[in-house]
């Protein structure tokens, strides 16, 4: 019977012996660290990962907080070769008294076996296999690799795996910072990381601690004096909550979105990457400011929509209660949110959470007027019960130093992308008033008409046929079959100028002018041309309509778009990712865009030194989009959008290198305009998610136009004015204001730049020819000059 039961012994070993695991593997195994993303300065941006497995060097590890794990977890862990006969024993007589394995004996060997390669049952056969992999692990490994991987792997709860982690996330300190109260915290942990921890069940986790303390003297760790203050020291440990040094949402989840497209689901989050983007905080910061100042100020001028919600019985509700219901609503920034717990015609009381109570008198709700619909709101106000009522769910916003005043996440949405037109770096982008609010990011995914912001590729498209600026198009009235019968479209005054030249029918964006325009230069030939912007064929439809802008197109596009007109004629593209990082900052990739060249277009100072970044080549290495010439002479023709045409507001920013185009759609559903200085080109659109109209008076020169000039009023404010560099084969011709013809008079004429090869066609390939008009006899109550005056203004 002794032989069978030696033998049956034997072959249960050999056969536990042949399962086994090889040792090697724990070597495969990675650690693991959250997604880290930053601004190009190094501002951490966002974290993204549930589990964090931090590695430290044994020598990193300060010897107390050894000797806290060993103290509880394995006293005799250097004595022993992976087995603790003794603590065996104890669990053996455990089994024999209950018939089940109800105790340990495990030493923390035997736990590194169990923990990295066994599964957690309970059985005879898994310890068996867990002893017999104890032995290969302490053949194989010394002690101190043994502890290093135990303590780099263990699991300290809350998706922590390693001491390291775990101290970052309880205490957000090293591991030579830690207090001796909070080494005996953490070694607590791992026997039961529920049970004993401190952020979910505090009186059981110093019970814990305090028992590791006792342990710590007792071996002779720690004195008496180190006991008493670790172990009536109170207890420190908080959530890990990342210090976000900038809030950009939506950028941040652009390139984690990238970052899993490229490494994968499972990889972005446990490789510990260190991503670093294009991303300005100034201009980020300023960005958001600007679009949510002109969301509101669009809010206040359209009147308030009512609560965000209602709570029901709010008297039945305690303090408890009321936190659960507004802890469970959107965080949006500046806007904090309350329910009204009463309220007079004089004051309500807003009930912030937390305790917090704020007043409202019938000033801080005067502007509140009903909205009814976008061209109509209601009475303001009398009483304070007229704007709100008891369980309103609202919205506050600071107006002044400690005065508060109703307010509500605007109804209307927008979005603001700014670019280096260099290489196409995203340096700030909002993609609405609050990712919280809505994660939509209008800036990338909003596909809406251009309208006229996207003339200026049309205008450019004519440049490129041999029209010039000086060349006239008819501003009359046009009409043609369509699908849906005749179509007329007609101009925002519903006036005609007549023929105008180029120049004229962009700075004030005539629509009859660009669809005559394209009639005779034919819409294929101007969508081919077009896509050299970078347009997708397919955004833009294949009749007239498209002149005025009726395809689709994301505000980043329409940035790339005019890029070309700031950079001298290149085309980029938009990228966020400048270099990525691993978690011990190796770098694993290393963005080298296309670039185009600046020093060929703008005018530097001698003594300034041109700095690239590194890797970076002074060779124009972008691709050509259009001809310097051309770009030359967009880049003059929207200038005088802003000196003179439908965006005169931004003269009020002072500076004569900045160029763009207002764009307004039909019924004023889509606010936009695309503009830019040599350095940034930023681009802003406002209109409602749903695609209802803004309301009367709501064009690109006044809802975009304001974001756009608050936020390139701080953004240029220490970037000098540039000059533009006329590119070669330009040559000056001094055209007649009225007829775009070559003239020697200086009366009614004015300097145009023509390429070479056009001087003696300045009306380009399909000329139109002016007509003065017939002159009749005037009225005595008339002057004789009051005709020629009118046509001088018109141009």
């Amino acid at each position: 019977m002794a032989l069978i039961g030696t033998f049956g012994a034997a072959v249960v070993l050999s056969a536990i012996e042949a399962d086994l695991p090889q040792v090697d593997a724990l070597a495969e195994v990675e650690f693991e660290e959250p997604l880290r993303i930053f601004t190009a300065h190094g501002a951490l941006m966002a974290e993204f990962g549930v589990q964090r497995r931090r590695a430290v060097a044994f020598e990193e590890i300060p010897p107390l907080l050894i000797n806290a794990f060993v103290s509880v977890e394995d006293s005799r862990y250097f004595e022993h070769s992976g087995i603790d006969m003794i603590g065996l024993a104890r669990a053996a007589v455990s089994v024999a008294k209950s018939g089940e394995a109800t105790q340990g004996g495990s030493t923390i060997t035997m736990q590194v076996a169990r923990n990295f390669f066994l599964s957690p049952d309970k059985t005879i056969k898994r310890k068996l296999t867990e002893i017999l992999l104890a032995w290969r692990l302490e053949a194989r490994l010394s002690k101190e690799e043994i502890l290093s991987l135990y303590l780099n792997k263990i699991f300290f709860g809350h998706r922590s795996y390693g001491v390291a982690a775990a101290a970052e996330f309880y205490y957000q300190k090293t591991l030579d910072e830690l207090t001796v109260a909070e080494m005996a915290m953490l070694a607590g942990l791992p026997k039961a990381p529920s049970a004993n921890n401190p952020l979910s069940n505090p009186e059981r986790a110093l019970e814990r601690r305090n028992f590791i303390l006792e342990r710590m003297r007792g071996f002779g760790y720690i004195d008496d004096t180190d006991f008493l203050l670790a172990s009536t020291a109170p207890l420190s440990a908080r959530r890990y909550v990342p210090t976000i040094e900038l809030h950009a949402d939506y950028l941040a989840e652009m390139a984690r979105q990238e970052i899993v497209q490229r490494y994968g689901e499972e990889d972005a989050y446990r490789l510990g990457l260190r991503v670093y983007t294009t991303v300005d905080e100034t201009l980020q910061l300023e960005a958001d400011a600007a679009l949510r100042k002109g969301l509101m100020a669009y809010n206040q001028r359209h009147g308030y929509h009512g609560p965000e919600a209602t709570v029901e019985d709010i008297a039945a509700k305690d303090v408890d209660a009321l936190d659960a219901i507004l802890a469970a609503r959107p965080r949006v920034p500046g806007l904090p949110v309350g329910v009204v717990i009463s309220a007079t015609g004089s004051s309500a009381e807003v009930y912030l959470g937390d305790g917090e109570v704020r007043t409202l008198g019938l000033a801080q709700v005067k502007w509140a007027r009903r909205f009814k619909t976008e061209n109509w709101r209601g009475e303001a106000p009398r009483r304070v019960t007229d704007a709100v009522a008891v369980g309103d769910v609202i919205r506050l916003r600071e107006a002044k130093a400690g005065e508060w005043v109703l307010a509500q996440v605007p109804k209307v949405s927008g979005a603001l992308v700014a670019l280096a037109p260099e290489d196409g770096a995203i340096r700030a982008l909002s993609g609405g008033y609050a990712f919280e609010w809505s994660k939509f990011n209008r800036a990338v995914d909003a596909k809406r008409q251009p309208g006229s912001t996207f003339k200026p590729f049309v205008f450019a498209a004519a440049l490129g046929k041999g029209y010039t600026p000086a060349s006239l198009v008819k501003d009359e009235r046009f009409e043609m079959p369509s699908a849906n019968g005749i179509w007329r479209p007609k101009n925002a005054d519903g006036k005609f100028m007549g023929p105008i030249r180029i120049r004229v029918a962009l700075s004030k964006s005539r629509n009859l002018a660009i669809v005559d325009l394209v009639n005779r230069m034919s819409v294929d030939y101007a969508r081919e041309y077009i896509q050299n912007f970078g347009f997708a064929l397919d955004s833009m439809p294949p009749d007239l309509s498209m002149a005025l802008g009726s395809g689709s197109a994301a505000p980043i596009e329409l940035a790339r778009g005019f890029a070309a007109f700031a950079n001298g004629g290149y085309r980029v593209l938009p990228y966020l990712i400048d270099r990525i990082e691993d978690a011990q900052g190796n770098l694993l990739f290393d963005e080298r865009p296309p670039r185009a060249c600046m020093d060929c277009w703008i005018e530097t100072d001698e003594e300034e030194a041109t700095v690239l970044p590194i890797g970076a080549s002074d060779d124009p290495q972008a691709p050509r989009a259009i001809d310097p010439r051309i770009a030359f002479n967009m880049d003059s023709m929207l200038k005088d959008v802003i000196q003179s045409g439908t965006a005169t507001r931004a003269k009020r920013l002072q500076r004569d290198d900045i160029a763009g185009k207002t764009g307004t759609t039909n019924e004023s559903r889509d606010s936009w305009f695309a503009g830019y200085q040599p350095r940034l080109v930023s681009v802003v659109w406002v209109g409602r998610d749903d695609n209802k109209p803004l309301g009367r008076g709501e064009w690109g020169g006044t809802a975009a136009l304001g974001i756009w000039m608050d936020f390139m009023e701080q953004a240029l404010a220490d970037i000098p004015v540039a000059t533009i560099k006329q590119p070669e084969g330009m040559v000056p011709v001094r055209i007649s204001l009225r007829s775009g013809e070559k003239t020697r008079s200086k009366s009614g004429s004015r300097i145009e730049f023509i390429r070479d090869e056009y001087q003696l066609m300045t009306l380009g390939p399909d000329p139109v020819k002016y007509a003065a008009p017939v002159a009749s006899r005037p009225r005595k109550t008339v002057p004789k000059r009051t005709a020629p005056r009118m046509l001088d203004e018109l141009f």
